[in-house]
Formats: C-alpha cells, sequence, structure tokens
C-alpha cells in the first residue's frame, strides 16, 4: 500500500512531501484543508478538512500532516520526515545511532528554538502592507540570534550541512523551518552560511517540484 499524506502544500506537510521525492518513495496526497480557512468547516459539502469527522478519526487532534503508512498512522511532520528517512535509508537517513540522535536534536532545536519565532517574521511580513507588524518582526528576529548564531557555526563545522558532512533529512526539517525567516532577508543576509545552505536546499530538484505544485494548489 502506498504512503498516504494527509494533508495540503499550504501546511507543514511540505516537509513530507519533499523527502518522499527526495527517497523517490511512491506516495500519495489525500487534501485535507485546514479548517480555519474554511466559512464553515462543519458546513454539508465542506471539503475534507481537519473538522472532518473522517478526518478526525486518523487524527484525534485535528491537525495535518499525518500519514498512514501500511496501516501506521503518525502526527507531527518532523516526526514523520524522521521516521521515513530511518525506514527507507540511503544517505539522507542516519548511518548509525549517534546520527540518529543529532537528526532528532535537530529536529527538537528547530521545532522548540526557532519555529515560533520564524513563523512569527512570516506571519508579520507575509500579510497586507496593513497588516504588517515590524515590531512583532524585530522582537522575532531578536529572538532568533542566539538560535543563528550556533546554526551558522554547525553549519560552517559539518561543511555547509546539519549531521554527516552531506544533506540528511535533518537539514529538510531545519531548512523548512527557517524557510519562514525568509521573509525577513536582513536576517537572512546577515548570516552568510545560513543563507549558502538555504539556498542548496532549495537549489534540490525535489524541492523546486514541490514548490511548483503548492503554487500550482488552490488558494
Amino acid at each position: 500500500m502506498a504512503l498516504k499524506i494527509y494533508g495540503v502544500l499550504r501546511s507543514r506537510a511540505t516537509r513530507n512531501v519533499w523527502l518522499a521525492k527526495e527517497l523517490g518513495i511512491d506516495f500519495t496526497v489525500v487534501p485535507v484543508i485546514q479548517g480555519y480557512r474554511l466559512p464553515d468547516a462543519k458546513a454539508a459539502g465542506a471539503p475534507l478538512n481537519t473538522e472532518s469527522p473522517a478526518f478526525r478519526a486518523i487524527n484525534p487532534n485535528g491537525q495535518v500532516p499525518c500519514i498512514e503508512d501500511d496501516g501506521f498512522v503518525l502526527c507531527e511532520s518532523l516526526a514523520i520526515n524522521l521516521y521515513l528517512a530511518k525506514k527507507h535509508g540511503g544517505p539522507l537517513a542516519p548511518k548509525d545511532a549517534r546520527e540518529e540522535a543529532l537528526m532528532m536534536q535537530w529536529a527538537l532545536w528547530a521545532a522548540t528554538d526557532c519555529e515560533p519565532r520564524t513563523l512569527a517574521i512570516q506571519y508579520a511580513r507575509g500579510g497586507k502592507p496593513e497588516q504588517r507588524d515590524e515590531a512583532a518582526v524585530k522582537t522575532a528576529i531578536d529572538g532568533l540570534a542566539r538560535p543563528a548564531a550556533g546554526l551558522d557555526s554547525a553549519l560552517q563545522k559539518g561543511g555547509g550541512w546539519l549531521v554527516g558532512n552531506r544533506f540528511t533529512v535533518a537539514d529538510i526539517n531545519a531548512a523548512e523551518v527557517w524557510r519562514y525567516a525568509q521573509a525577513a532577508p536582513e536576517l537572512i543576509d546577515a548570516h552568510p552560511p545560513i543563507k549558502a545552505w538555504l539556498a542548496a536546499c532549495q537549489g534540490r530538484p525535489a524541492f523546486k517540484q514541490m514548490m511548483e505544485e503548492r503554487a500550482a494548489e488552490p488558494m
């Protein structure tokens, strides 16, 4: 049975679709839109969404993405990627217990130290001009000073990558969190190692294909 990825590409499902494309595995995306994007998520005839009983039966938390892999259901985008990489192996996966621990470390770091702030940048800069909040952007950038310095150092020591001197699932997970921060080019430009790393990650064919599909997705 092919892997099923529940979600849409205007969600954190981008991470899982990018990795699946990198791995070259067979998968199907089951479109599940976020309920808050609909006028009435529970209305008759509403598209499958995070409030739909059919989806809540799969993920009672009501969040996307989640996957179903031969009957195994897993939620949380970063955990999904760690699972898929380890299952399918290859250079994107950990080669030993130490690399596995480092990949978990970077996933937790991205989720806790970075994502609340990188998302704040995207939200504060991504809307209409009258909705932008430069004070919030400054607060987020200030809060990312320490994580950015640590990321710079790790990339310099790792030959431009986070684990094993090669592109791995750790880079996908962290780069997708840092993609939100690209709404603040002044932050990215101040950190050349991060800027080069993002360019290398986002220059990969699998990422470009995923983003093309995201752009074509209905709003």
